[in-house]
């Protein structure tokens, strides 16, 4: 039987395959199975994956991952941590998905549940530092969802000066 958290986060996941295109070509976002590693949602027409999370709260900057040893592994293996999308859906208050196409090692938290957690003492981690991280939020025009770059991007923007070769 499924936890409160699970169903949380299955319903958030059928809330993205809904709701969210793929923002990378467009299509139409579909479901993995249950437990599959790393990844939640996928692209019908292109390869893309990403990482669903839910929080039944406001827009903030830690969120709950996971557990710690297969991102381990795959960050160890030289692989980038998967793109994250976040459907932060508060009781009563406006929803609002946000897409995170890079989430860099350092905004990963390792922590251990507690010895009186029924999986004692159990590496997870935590994504943090989301607030300052560039990210796209899905927004609503008319009845169709589009992704949108956001407005207020909280870190320095680069110019980046090209000489001819």
């Amino acid at each position: 039987m499924r936890t409160q958290k699970q169903q949380v986060g299955d319903s958030g996941e059928k809330e993205i395959v809904r709701h969210a295109p793929c923002p990378n070509c467009g299509k139409k976002l579909t479901g993995l199975p249950k437990n599959y590693p790393l990844y939640d949602v996928q692209c019908e027409g292109c390869s893309f994956r990403a990482q669903v999370k839910t929080s039944k709260s406001n827009s903030k900057s830690t969120v709950r991952g996971a557990g710690w040893d297969i991102i381990h592994k795959v960050l160890k293996a030289g692989f980038m941590s998967p793109p994250l999308i976040v459907n932060f859906n508060p009781p009563n208050r406006n929803q609002e998905i946000l897409f995170f196409p890079f989430v860099p090692r350092s905004c990963l938290t390792k922590y251990r549940l507690s010895k009186n957690h029924r999986q004692a003492n159990y590496a997870m981690f935590d994504y943090c530092g989301l607030d300052e991280l560039p990210h796209f939020r899905l927004a609503k025009k008319g009845n169709k969802r589009f992704w949108m770059v956001n407005k207020e991007p909280k870190i320095k923007k680069y110019k980046i000066d090209c000489e001819p070769l």
